[in-house]
């Protein structure tokens, strides 16, 4: 029994990855039939925030594909044995490279022959509601990062505007003092 319940037990990793312009990455799966994978992920960084990605089955057909996507997920049921492909695009890009969280779920199937007791079912539940949970905190640090990244640039930007704007006021000050000097001095003529 408890192998089992470990054998249905969401498998879950997360990683981040930085896809370099003009590249992509590609990672692997091997899943047997009726296992699950969702394959979740979000740029944090890099352009427009837009990667492309997509998900292939072992004769490398799509089965789930984004294009300049900001943030997605895609989820499969194996309908064959083998290795399945999913990648992280940023071939559209020349200068800038991409920052991307994502997070592989993997749910190994089990014929339980509904032979299920209650508390299993919650475990499940209460399993998928912890990835659920996870998945969501993960999203948050990820807009956090990238709100303060956005908040640091503006104060930067603002920083560098009021010390050129004080330049520029101290210089126009020094320029009328000696002017109005200039024009109130007495010329002699000898």
């Amino acid at each position: 029994m408890w192998l089992a319940l470990l054998l249905v037990l969401p498998l879950v990793s997360a990683h981040m990855i930085e896809v370099p312009a003009s590249k992509k990455e590609c990672f692997f799966e091997d899943l047997h039939v009726n296992d699950k994978m969702t394959v979740t992920y979000q740029v944090g960084g890099g352009g427009h925030l837009d990667i492309d990605f997509w998900l292939a089955d072992p004769d490398n057909v799509a089965l789930g594909k984004h294009i300049k996507q900001s943030q997605g997920t895609v989820q499969v049921t194996a309908k064959k044995d083998g290795r399945y492909e999913y990648c992280f695009s940023n071939q559209m890009s020349t200068v800038i490279d991409k920052m991307v969280s994502f997070n592989v779920h993997g749910v190994i199937y089990v014929d339980d022959e509904d032979i299920v007791s209650p508390i299993e079912r919650e475990i499940r539940a209460l399993s998928h509601g912890l990835t659920a949970v996870k998945d969501e905190q993960e999203y948050i640090v990820v807009r956090e990062r990238t709100h303060r990244n956005t908040a640091e640039s503006t104060n930067d930007r603002v920083k560098w505007w009021s010390i050129l704007q004080a330049i520029v006021l101290f210089a126009v000050v020094a320029w009328q003092v000696y002017y109005l000097k200039s024009f109130f001095e007495v010329k002699r003529a000898f």
